[in-house]
């Protein structure tokens, strides 16, 4: 099946057509994007540094991740919620944009690295969690995933700057007297 075809069904949904219509919607959305990434990245990026050798207060790796596992994952939920909603409005310019193509690899390449390193690295981090320096294989691991993550960020807010957004102020909006 062509995606084209696919990209342009879903831009025609009513869901689509009512984010385009909202002078709301879009910007609204796209915050909570960009809270969601923000959490996700924030919660990552100590775990990574903690990977990497950076000192965790005495806490153990472990317990670090335990403590901010939750979050991560609400981040996610909500920038995965969100960045569905966005891509839904404006299917077909994300469908062709270069930077939302590569943003998604970076994605991927994120979470295969940290299934990765849960697979094989995590799973003997009992060794090595606090006292025992960082296996290298760890420390790999924390350094593709900043790299990963912020190859993310910074693709998803150059998408913005390549027309990867089309949110149209209708015609007969007063901005004036908005409130």
């Amino acid at each position: 099946m062509d995606l084209m075809a696919i990209a342009q069904g879903i831009e025609a949904s009513g869901i689509a057509t009512a984010i385009r219509d909202s002078i709301y919607a879009g910007p609204i959305i796209n915050v909570f994007h960009v809270i969601g990434v923000v959490l996700v990245f924030g919660t990552i990026s100590i775990v990574d540094l903690r990977l990497l050798g950076f000192p965790g207060n005495g806490r153990s790796l472990s317990l670090v991740t335990h403590d901010l596992l939750k979050w991560t994952w609400i981040g996610f939920a909500v920038a995965a919620v969100t960045g569905v909603l966005m891509f839904t409005a404006n299917a077909t310019t994300f469908y062709i944009n270069t930077e939302f193509r590569l943003k998604l690899v970076a994605l991927a390449l994120a979470g295969i690295n940290m299934f990765i390193y849960e697979l094989i690295t995590a799973r003997h981090a009992d060794l090595w969690d606090k006292d025992v320096p960082t296996p290298t294989a760890a420390k790999l691991a924390g350094a593709l995933s900043l790299i990963f993550w912020v190859a993310v960020i910074f693709l998803g807010r150059w998408i913005g700057y390549t027309k990867g957004f089309n949110f149209d102020i209708p015609v007969e909006l007063d901005l004036e007297n908005l409130f």
